[in-house]
């Protein structure tokens, strides 16, 4: 262990995946699952998300990359100091929508504008935009595709499928039930990612930290939508700012890349800060911004070779993500289109 940084002296060759013979079976069989469950949850009128489909708002940002990083972090969008234009997508995981107050897993989705380079997502490889996806747990609730398309078949077919699956699958049970949290301002939520990307030749997992100490209390009478109505009194008159942290894979057996349910300990190797995200004073919650936020279209591989993801559950994204998208948006008779702005 390093004295003076507290990180282990031990640091891992090129990430290795070990991709599963009948992985790419069980994504196509999660996308076609996800995309009934769509289906039959909205048989008419705007088809919405299969997942985080409630969005708080979709606020302007700016990511300002920090000056003199190490080499090893000044790589693709981190390359330089630098201030990108950003969107960023605030919502609830929940498959249907629901109340705020209702414990969830929240999202934070980021996109990038003006990202010169080609993409790895296919077809939108010259595209100008770079995404970034994070949640506020820091485990992933399945280990693999083959399970987490176990986890949503038994929440489909019912009740019982589903409790019988949860105590056949105690680790699924205990990472889904410890980040169903409630908050009372999203902006002060630390988000993660539990599955892992490349940063250059090494391994990393993705943290925004808010850097305001407030913890606001969640209201005695909460609207349904009180996160938005929070976000909207906060952003009138005031800034939010989040730290972008980077926890590097020390230990290969420890912090694995194909287990995306198991937390990497920060006493092993801590996070640390490569950038800024500035969420300046706007208003967000008009009809054309809410319309906006609806529309847009998030993936992971929507990014530089440099950031690749890594792992099943990243790998099935490419295929979910982008099917899932493309069938959204022609039901609902809107083009999928990156914003220029």
């Amino acid at each position: 262990m390093n004295a003076t940084t507290g990180e282990s002296s031990v640091r891992s060759a090129a990430p290795i995946e070990e991709i599963p013979a009948d992985e790419a079976l069980f994504a196509e069989k999660l996308r076609q699952l996800l995309q009934s469950k769509m289906e039959r949850d909205y048989p008419k009128g705007t088809m919405r998300r299969d997942a985080h489909p409630k969005h708080h708002g979709c606020v302007r940002a700016e990511l300002i990359v920090d000056s003199g990083l190490p080499p090893e972090f000044a790589v693709g969008v981190f390359s330089e100091p630098k201030t990108y234009d950003a969107w960023v997508r605030f919502s609830n995981q929940s498959g249907t929508p629901q109340s705020d107050i209702k414990g969830d897993i929240r999202g934070m989705a980021i996109k990038l504008l003006d990202v010169a380079g080609p993409k790895l997502l296919p077809g939108a490889e010259d595209c100008t935009t770079h995404d970034f996806i994070l949640i506020t747990t820091d485990r992933f609730v399945a280990r693999d595709v083959q399970q987490f398309h176990g986890l949503i078949a038994a929440s489909i077919a019912g009740p019982m499928h589903f409790a019988l699956f949860m105590l056949l699958n105690w680790r699924v049970a205990r990472n889904l039930w410890s980040s169903l949290e409630k908050f009372g301002n999203i902006l002060e939520a630390t988000f993660t990612s539990p599955t892992p990307y490349l940063l250059g030749q090494q391994a990393v997992r993705y943290r925004m930290r808010p850097i305001s100490p407030t913890k606001t209390p969640i209201p005695r009478e909460p609207t349904d939508n009180y996160l938005r109505d929070v976000m909207c009194a906060h952003l009138a008159n005031r800034e939010a700012i989040f730290e972008f942290l980077v926890q590097v894979q020390t230990n290969p057996e420890r912090m694995p890349i194909e287990d995306p349910g198991v937390r990497w300990d920060e006493t092993q190797s801590p996070y640390r800060r490569i950038a800024a995200l500035r969420i300046p004073a706007q208003r967000f919650d008009s009809d054309e911004q809410m319309i906006f936020a609806e529309n847009l279209s998030f993936n992971p591989w929507r990014c530089l070779v440099e950031h690749r993801p890594l792992g099943g559950i990243n790998r099935a994204r490419k295929l979910i993500y982008s099917g899932l998208s493309e069938f959204r948006h022609d039901r609902n008779g809107i083009s999928v289109k990156e914003p220029a702005q």
